[in-house]
């Protein structure tokens, strides 16, 4: 077979991968070795979003609007504490597949695994899989390929370099306390969908094999009985409403003396990896058992309207962490705690962006660092170079084998930016495709802007919303540095704030105009004014068009003016933005490399 875009995987990036290269016009197929689309969404039961409740961007907004409508308003999906957005795994699956029918470019394999990468030299051209239903190998020949897998499967396959668990401090460049490099991944989870049965009704299932109630000591307040433990919180019946989903159904992913269980079945085979797993699906056996028998709760059962499996368990399990390619930039803690700052300037490149704190889970594996845990940062936009090998052709990577340190892998892992990274992929390899070039050449701003047609967010604004009418203004200047937004840590969600209704502080104003163009720009009032304003623009222009012969003249400068500006107060940030954003298009005109660069000299 032949196509333009091949996703490896039709997980929460590959789907969304997928999506977008179909809707921009280019032949997708994506593989999927389940019978279901989503990942970790839908397939792995973890049907709770972790963050960006306010940042609804691209197609994991629209993936949320459609559980909206069939829920009927997102107070029926709060269903739970752990989330805001809550849902059968079952519903989600459907919404996806119903997303996928509507783009008649894209075509879904079901039941294909993927076998070994296809390439000449450093580029990779295509893969082979074989059909799980017939067990037939097939060759899929693609100009772009995209690995969506979990695990990073495709582009170990292919021989591209990449990291596998902590790295030490010295060599990330983090301050974590991460002395010396390791293979430790997080804990992963096989979780479950219980359902509510009844009062009077028992569920409860057969005493697993090695069932010992102490394992779960702490779980909750009401079976704490080694003090020596962490103490819990939370009784049981809280416990369980931590993932309760609609229709009286709960999640069971509980990383407290819970169901998590430390396995790292990264570099095995597929048939090693099955076995492997068959610890964790005991792990959840004996948590669910625990929950029946000791904590009373026997009128909840495994659902038997979610997964298509004998046993009633998900399609896979929760991987939090595989491989992290060494792409042409590698996105760290620096750069998410300090995006406005430091030696490179990786907010300009942004392509899906984050909100959740860094969230690690080690509690079953006591060789890990315990202290990862919701490490405060700000919201965060991830960037592109992350997506992207380095040396290697024709292959993008997307779901969590982006290049990021284990400490950032932490909070780029949760759903929201997972969906929001599948769709860059996908935006990245279309264009490619189009261009006929290797994503590396595609433009930073081109892929940009590509995702703002989609309605996709690149800053992480929390104050200028979608809803707002120049949220398109705010996230193009944004992107430029020339007016800097302030990221603030704040408890589940972090934020970033653009201050649109703020008025434009002239001295940092001036500061960083003349860090970036290295002249200096005069501002007389210490309020921008509008013949301030005029006076910025006129010189950008002259700056910004320099051997063009197209800078904008004061009289077409009048003219919008005129058009937009009614008064003589001073200029808030949105308005100097929109002016901006109007006249001289510095988004447009001020190109960047992958490091966040300007492409032109000033």
């Amino acid at each position: 077979m032949q196509t333009d875009v091949l996703v490896i995987g039709g997980g929460a990036s590959g789907v969304s991968a997928g999506l977008q290269a179909g809707r921009l016009g280019v032949k997708t197929i994506v593989t999927e070795p389940t019978t279901w689309l989503g990942g970790m969404i839908t397939a792995a039961g973890v049907s709770a979003f972790d963050g960006n409740h306010n940042m609804p961007s691209g197609i994991f907004g629209e993936f949320r609007s459609q559980l909206y409508k069939v829920y009927g308003g997102p107070a029926k999906v709060a269903t739970g504490w752990v989330s805001m957005t809550q849902f059968e795994p079952h519903i989600g699956d459907s919404i996806f597949k119903k997303m996928v029918s509507d783009v008649p470019t894209l075509q879904v394999m079901f039941n294909h695994q993927f076998m070994k990468v296809m390439k000449k030299n450093n580029t990779i051209i295509g893969a082979l899989f074989r059909n799980k239903t017939n067990n037939r190998t097939i060759a899929i020949y693609a100009k772009q390929v995209i690995d969506a897998t979990e695990l990073g499967d495709v582009f170990a396959n292919a021989g591209v370099p990449y990291d596998l668990g902590m790295e030490a401090s010295i060599i990330s460049g983090e301050d974590v306390g991460v002395e010396v490099s390791n293979d430790i991944i997080q804990d992963i989870t096989y979780t479950a969908i219980l359902k509510d049965y009844g009062i009077g009704k028992d569920c409860t299932i057969a005493k697993p094999f090695g069932y010992d109630p102490r394992e779960f000591d702490g779980a909750c307040t009401d079976y704490y009985i080694d003090k020596t433990r962490k103490a819990p919180n939370v009784d049981g019946k809280k416990m369980l409403a931590y993932g309760k989903l609609p229709n009286n159904k709960y999640m069971i992913n509980w990383p407290g003396y819970g169901n998590d269980i430390y396995l790292n079945v990264v570099e095995l085979d597929e048939a090693s990896r099955q076995k492997e797993l068959v610890k964790a699906k005991e792990q959840t056996l004996r948590f669910v058992y625990f929950i029946q028998n000791q904590l009373g709760f026997k009128n909840l059962g495994f659902a038997d309207d979610e997964f298509p499996t004998k046993d009633r368990f998900p399609l896979i399990p929760y991987y939090r962490e595989g491989r992290r390619i060494k792409g042409l930039v590698r996105f760290n803690i620096k750069h998410i705690a300090d995006p406005f700052g430091g030696d490179l300037h990786l907010n300009r490149t942004g392509i899906a962006v984050g909100d959740y704190p860094i969230d690690h889970h080690h509690r079953k594996n006591p060789n890990a660092p315990q202290h990862l845990d919701f490490y405060p940062v700000p919201s965060f936009n991830i960037p592109l170079g992350a997506l992207i090998p380095a040396n290697f052709k024709g292959l993008i990577v997307a779901e969590k084998g982006i290049s990021v340190s284990n400490v950032v892998n932490g909070t780029t892992r949760l759903q929201p930016s997972v969906v929001l990274i599948g769709q860059a992929a996908g935006t990245l390899a279309a264009l490619s495709v189009k261009q006929t070039t290797n994503a590396a050449s595609v433009s930073v701003r081109a892929i940009q802007s590509s995702l703002l047609k989609s309605g996709a967010y690149i800053m992480p604004y929390f104050d200028v919303p979608l809803t707002h009418p120049d949220f398109l203004v705010a996230q193009r200047i944004g992107a430029t540095d020339i007016l800097k937004g302030k990221g603030v840590p704040h408890n589940w969600a972090n934020q970033t704030f653009f201050y649109p209704d703020s008025l434009v502080n002239t001295i940092s104003l001036a500061k960083d105009l003349e860090s970036i163009f290295k002249q200096p720009f005069s501002i007389k009032n210490k309020q921008l004014m509008i013949d301030d304003a005029t006076s910025i623009i006129l010189q950008l222009s002259v700056i910004l068009s320099k051997g063009k012969n197209n800078a904008i003249t004061k009289e077409k400068l009048q003219q919008q003016i005129d058009k937009d500006w009614k008064d003589g107060k001073a200029l808030t940030r949105i308005q100097f933005a929109k002016l901006l954003d109007e006249t001289i298009h510095p988004f447009e005109t001020m190109d960047v490399d992958h490091k966040g660069f300007f492409k032109q000299t000033y």
